[in-house]
């Protein structure tokens, strides 16, 4: 649906997303990102693996969405779900290429991700955002609504899906090859020396 810059530099980000809003985006890009995600960790990603291998329907339509590593905990009363961080993105390198190469077209986690993910997000023109690790009981603010939409028995691991309203990331890698980290440790390096 978009991606427009704010007067405050930061750009906001709403689903779905298609080839030329993950086009804008570059790496060191803080966004606000509004709309639907979806999350899915280990266990789900796990289920859903197998169904892209043989070509069978997901349980959600990825096709420009943004799925969030996370596992929410329990809400308290009143909110939509309680914490709600970014678990370690590599753990899910392995199923990320084919959900990209399905439609998805973006992901949220925290750390470092491998390079056949870093390649396909240059493939299939996606993007992967960090979030504030540690901070899940903040993030939990941004969450309005939060429903079970597959595989409720794997309980905090269920994929959710999440109504969310200016969700504060920043771009980690775009689909341009550029990657925050590198670029970071090189700028370091720089005013350091």
């Amino acid at each position: 649906m978009g991606v427009t810059s704010a007067a405050d530099g930061i750009k906001d980000v709403t689903t779905p997303l298609s080839d030329a809003d993950v086009e804008s985006l570059k790496s060191g890009d803080r966004v606000r990102i509004s709309g639907v995600i979806y999350t899915a960790r280990d266990a789900a990603h796990g289920r859903l693996f197998p169904l892209l291998e043989k070509g069978e329907a997901l349980p959600v339509d990825v096709k420009g969405a943004i799925i969030y590593y996370t596992g929410p905990t329990p809400p308290r009363p009143g909110d939509a779900l309680g914490s709600v961080g970014p678990t370690t993105a590599s753990r899910m390198d392995k199923f990320t290429p084919a959900l990209l190469k399905a439609g998805l077209k973006g992901t949220i986690g925290k750390g470092y991700r491998g390079q056949p993910v870093k390649d396909a997000l240059k493939e299939y023109r996606a993007v992967y955002f960090g979030s504030i690790g540690g901070a899940g009981a903040v993030l939990s603010q941004f969450v309005k609504k939060a429903e079970i939409v597959a595989y409720e028995d794997l309980g905090t691991e269920a994929i959710r899906r999440l109504e969310v309203a200016e969700f504060p990331a920043i771009v980690l890698y775009d689909c341009h090859g550029g990657d925050l980290y590198q670029d970071g440790q090189r700028q370091y390096a720089r005013e350091g020396a």
